[in-house]
């Protein structure tokens, strides 16, 4: 047998990390690590942080799980002060983005079954897209390293370039529903979104009776320093997939929408064993606490102006490696000139850095929503002596 226990997906690298305080990682062997991965943008308050420990031990000691046959006092007190705190008039609770985004393509697709019109089911979405590894999610991009060898795919979904509207607004024809969209990719090479282009869509959608859908799996939960991102834009989506950074690390993820866009999602439609079980709601519960504290996000959007800053003040330094920054809040990228993810695994083996490989040759950078200056100096300097021993190999 040669097939390891836990199925090779991954390509695991050295690192094994055993206990998390704050923003550092510590291995099996007591190395420790500093933390501007987040687990990809999940650990927004960091590792251990004694609000949301203690939420979930009291819960755990409490009341871990019933089913959503029976009521649910503590999903609708979450569901409520997110209803309050956004666009969305109503929230279905999920255990991950990539059922958040399943959950919001049903969404579009059955507001048009429900107005009677069945042939309205096509999401134009956008090239080098990410939204989850699901039969549906991986429909909804064109990436060949995540559709090759799960043909046939869920018909439904059209592609334009990214950040195109002329090109979106092209594919609309008499089948379009609306359309899917990170307004940050995230995965893609932490693209934002350009003003014109998220408020074409929304534009377009009004004009034409479509959804606009919302990915704000990465980008959502103050990680640019606002609420959600479409915030930075001025734009309401109709449908918003939001996760990871919404537990803190517990899995949980949730499907927003308005009252008219959910009108079709009635008993029978949807469901989910474990979705907004008491547990995942206690874990969102605390992480809401804390980032409705005031001046929590204000916090992170200054922390974001500071490292942006840095790795701006740092480009000249080492022009021969890096090109620009890309994103918001602390949500960074670092554009190189050569491959990511080698220099990523360089900081992670030689300089205790943990950050992230995306598209285009970026490095992402996501820390902890709660860091500090000393964190970022810190990053700062473990990031210079990275780079300052670097040597990209000629063909990268």
């Amino acid at each position: 047998m040669t097939i390891t226990a836990l199925m090779p997906v991954y390509p695991r690298c050295g690192v094994r990390p055993v206990r998390g305080e704050g923003v550092y990682l510590y291995g099996e062997d007591g190395q420790q690590f500093l933390d501007f991965a987040s687990g990809i943008a999940v650990n927004a308050l960091g590792h251990g942080h004694p609000k949301l420990v203690k939420a979930i031990a009291d819960q755990a000691a409490t009341l871990m799980h019933v089913s959503n046959l029976y009521g649910s006092p503590q999903g609708e007190h979450l569901a409520q002060r997110l209803v309050d705190a956004t666009f969305a008039d109503t929230v279905f609770f999920t255990n991950s983005g990539a059922e958040a985004v399943e959950c919001a393509i049903k969404t579009a697709r059955r507001y048009h079954y429900a107005n009677g019109n069945p042939e309205r089911h096509t999401l134009i979405t956008f090239n080098n897209a990410f939204h989850g590894r699901t039969l549906g999610a991986i429909s909804a991009t064109n990436q060949a390293k995540m559709r090759d060898g799960f043909e046939p795919l869920l018909p439904g979904f059209a592609y334009a370039p990214f950040d195109d509207l002329d090109a979106a607004l092209a594919l609309i024809d008499d089948n379009t529903a609306g359309f899917l969209v990170e307004p940050i990719q995230g995965e893609g090479g932490l693209r934002p979104a350009s003003p014109e282009f998220l408020r074409g869509l929304r534009e377009a959608c009004d004009k034409h009776g479509l959804l606009l859908v919302l990915d704000e799996v990465q980008c959502g939960y103050g990680r640019t320093g606002k609420f959600f991102a479409h915030e930075l834009y001025g734009v309401t989506p109709d449908i918003m997939a939001v996760a990871k950074g919404i537990g803190g690390g517990f899995p949980l993820g949730a499907c927003l929408a308005t009252e008219e866009a959910a009108k079709g999602m009635v008993a029978g439609t949807h469901g989910s064993t474990y979705g907004g079980n008491p547990l995942a709601m206690a874990a969102g519960e605390a992480v809401l606490d804390v980032l409705q504290e005031p001046g929590f996000l204000e916090q992170v959007e200054a922390m974001g102006q500071r490292l942006r800053a840095t790795l701006e003040q740092m480009i000249p330094n080492h022009d021969h490696l890096f090109e620009e920054v890309r994103g918001h809040g602390l949500m960074l990228g670092l554009k190189m000139k050569s491959d990511s993810r080698r220099f990523v695994a360089h900081c992670r083996d030689e300089h205790n850095l943990l950050l992230v490989s995306a598209g285009e040759n970026v490095v992402r950078i996501l820390p902890p929503l709660v860091i500090d200056e000393s964190h970022i100096a810190e990053f700062s300097t473990k990031l210079s002596d990275a780079a300052r021993v670097y040597v990209p190999v000629a063909d990268d």
